[in-house]
Parts: C-alpha cells; structure tokens; sequence
C-alpha cells in the first residue's frame, strides 16, 4: 500500500502550464502502475497519462492531453509529476493521483485498475 498526496494545482491563463506533484509514502520499493486522473463536475473521472515506475519510458495518454502533457517520475524522491503546457479550460477538473502494483496495461485508464488514491488537487484554466 501506498499513501499518495497530489500538490501544485492553481489557476492559470488558457495557454499556461502547471506542473503537479504527487507524493508517495509506505510501500515505495515495489514497482507500481502510476496515474493521473481528472473529474470535471457533472463528468466522469477520466485518466490522463500513467507509466509504470519499473519501466518509465513507457507512458500512456489520454488522447485529450497528447502532445501537451507529459508524466514523468522521480524514483529519488518518490513522487510522480505531470507537467501540463497550453492548458484549455476544458482541462479544468480536480486531478487525482493513484498507484496499484500491476503492469500498466491497456486498461491503464480504467479507475477500476486502482486501489491507492491521493485527495485531488484543483486545476482551473481561465480563458
């Protein structure tokens, strides 16, 4: 099990960039499939990127993000990142932060996947 807490969301101008923070605690030696997720009001929770902390090369994407968000993570320091360049409004939600030990397959983005979830962090873009 992990404890994970999500930091750096704000407000910021349509066209900026956040960079978010997810900090985990506990079981930090086994290799987990990490995700940022995102819920708008009214909306479903919907994935946007993940990877695998054992294989970090390999990431995956919500198709909405591509090209404008990356995720990257710090072994050092044990916290995943998202960093989020030419923000829309529609990219306004809460995020969410989550972890569990498996692969990250193809169901990467399924909420179901996981079992470790941080408590959001805010992210509103003005136009």
């Amino acid at each position: 099990q992990v404890q994970l807490v999500e930091s750096g969301g704000g407000s910021v101008q349509a066209g900026g960039s956040l960079r978010l923070s997810c900090a985990a605690s506990g079981d930090t030696q086994s290799a987990y499939c990490m995700g940022w997720f995102r819920q708008a009001p009214g909306k479903a929770r919907e994935g946007v990127a993940a990877l695998y902390t054992a294989a970090r090369s390999v990431k995956s994407y919500g198709d909405s993000v591509k090209g404008r968000f990356t995720v990257s993570h710090d072994d050092a320091k044990n916290t995943l990142y998202l960093h989020m360049n030419s923000l829309k409004p529609e990219d306004t939600a809460m995020y969410y932060c989550a972890a569990d030990p498996w692969l990250c397959g193809r169901t990467w983005s399924q909420t179901s996947r996981y079992n470790n979830w941080g408590q959001g962090t805010q992210v509103t873009v003005s136009s």
